[in-house]
């Protein structure tokens, strides 16, 4: 069955301006209308300020507000975004953003998310001083990267949040460092999307990998997200043998129906034995 979102109605559940970054992308793909559903208080579901911790994964998180955009609107299909920050998966010392953004059809049971990361603007540092402040404010993006002050340390609950000039920031600043015990004050990025342009552009991002999963239809039940799973390797070395690292063919697979497929990758069907772990360790 082919579904057409056309003029349809989406909700979209944010208080951060998400609106701005995924509505014109999925509007120009699909033809749809986002509203922006503010009914609701998303921190509820996990604060970057460490206050309200997340409940469940990244993925849960993600669902339940795309339920609740669904829940508080009278539409039946809804958006909803949600990031993730660590550190980078090949050197493991850099920051790192991971951002979905899940679109859900209530009616036609329907679940398609997008995804992307890479390197985030997510520094924090204890300091003594307003000198010390400032050179940590240039390395961090500041001031088009908000900040977020505390006094004492990471912990602390009194927290100053989308410190955006050097007035705000030196104020903030005096304010943390008279209710600081040990003379130091934490500070931070600020994670919001509309405190952070470098987050902002991975959501951009994860919204045009969601929208393109949405124009990719399944070939036995025409339902939208039939997408890569993953990439299986083991081509055969053309000198031993042996399976190597290689990429053999992409597993593509159906969201609503789970009908898959395997397409090719490989143009030779011997992989050079140069990248043969048994030929060439």
């Amino acid at each position: 069955m082919r579904i057409d979102y056309r003029k349809r109605k989406i909700s979209l559940l944010t208080n951060h301006g998400k609106e701005l970054i995924i509505a014109p992308v999925l509007e120009g793909a699909l033809g749809c209308q986002v509203e922006q559903v503010q009914r609701c208080d998303t921190d509820q579901f996990g604060s970057f300020d460490r206050i309200t911790p997340r409940q469940g994964s990244q993925l849960q998180t993600a669902r339940r507000k795309a339920q609740f955009a669904i829940d508080l609107s009278p539409h039946i299909v809804g958006i909803a975004s949600e990031g993730s920050f660590t550190v980078d998966p090949f050197s493991g010392f850099m920051p790192w953003n991971i951002e979905m953004v899940l679109f859900l059809d209530d009616l036609h049971g329907l679940e398609v998310v997008g995804m992307a990361q890479g390197s985030a603007m997510n520094m924090s540092k204890s300091v003594r001083d307003f000198d010390s402040l400032m050179e940590f404010a240039a390395d961090a993006g500041f001031p088009e990267h908000h900040l977020m002050l505390r006094p004492q340390n990471a912990s602390d609950p009194r927290v100053t949040k989308g410190i955006q000039d050097i007035d705000t920031l030196k104020s903030a600043f005096i304010e943390a460092l008279l209710q600081s015990g040990n003379g130091k004050v934490f500070v931070e990025n600020d994670l919001r999307a509309f405190c952070n342009p470098t987050r902002r552009l991975m959501i951009e991002q994860a919204t045009e990998d969601l929208a393109r999963k949405l124009l990719s239809l399944c070939p036995e039940c025409q339902m939208p997200g039939f997408w890569k799973m993953k990439t299986e390797s083991g081509l055969p070395c053309g000198g031993c043998g042996s399976p190597t690292r290689e990429a053999v063919c992409e597993l593509w697979q159906c969201t609503h129906c789970n009908y898959s497929s395997h397409k090719t990758l490989a143009q030779t069907l011997e992989a050079d034995p140069q990248v043969c772990n048994n030929c060439n360790p």
